[in-house]
């Protein structure tokens, strides 16, 4: 009869500790279930809003480079040049129409003629105008939370329907990049986000301007 008893309170020791593990495995499936998109999401939106602020860079960059050349630029050492020791010409306006003068119907365009405005062109370097001492331009071709990951850029040239031809460039990281170091933790979840993109017939990742099509320059994510 003891002995009986005694199995008894072992065989309910081992359901207990069976139904204690069995309800941490389930816990451990729900906070999956529930807080696993939502660090995912956390951790993409921080990587997608610096990548996203490295790509407005690339476009202010390029777009430079193009007023002052003619074209874009495929190099990143010619960029990072560029930006470094190139200028811009800014056009500084010296005086103003009176209220007199406006009052007379005087345009702008006659008080030049006349010399009472002037306008004279200055060269600005590009660094100080566009990005400020603070920025580092070498950093601007590497993805953020990467080990050294390299945005891609290229240009192209478009001739659209009218036989017109457009300069244009694209400046992309794929969300395996971008999302590199959340591999190991979010791979399904990374996995998803891409087949979502291409199921939507988008990129699976951010880039800014097109070399297939004229879209001034856009963000995919604008």
């Amino acid at each position: 009869m003891i002995r009986t008893v005694s199995f008894q309170i072992k065989v309910k020791k081992v359901i207990q500790g069976l139904l204690i593990v069995g309800s941490i495995v389930l816990a451990y499936f729900i906070y999956s279930a529930i807080l696993n998109p939502i660090d995912f999401k956390t951790a993409q939106d921080l990587r997608y809003s610096a990548t996203i602020e490295s790509l407005k860079n690339i476009r202010k960059a390029q777009i430079a480079f193009k007023d002052v050349n003619g074209r874009f630029t495929g190099s990143w050492d010619t960029l990072a040049v560029f930006v470094k020791k190139g200028t811009l010409p800014l056009v500084k306006k010296i005086g103003s129409l009176s209220d007199e003068q406006l009052e007379a119907g005087m345009t702008e365009k006659e008080a030049i003629n006349k010399g009472l405005i002037i306008r004279d062109t200055v060269r600005v370097a590009v660094f100080d105008s566009l990005f400020g001492k603070s920025f580092d331009i070498d950093k601007m071709r590497y993805i953020p939370f990467t080990k050294n990951e390299v945005f891609f850029l290229g240009t192209n040239v478009i001739t659209t329907g009218s036989g017109v031809k457009v300069a244009v460039f694209e400046a992309r990281a794929h969300n395996n990049q971008i999302l590199n170091e959340l591999h190991r933790k979010f791979k399904q979840e990374i996995i998803n986000l891409n087949e979502k993109r291409r199921l939507d017939g988008k990129y699976p990742g951010l880039k800014v301007g097109s070399l297939t099509e004229t879209n001034n320059s856009a963000g995919n994510w604008e």
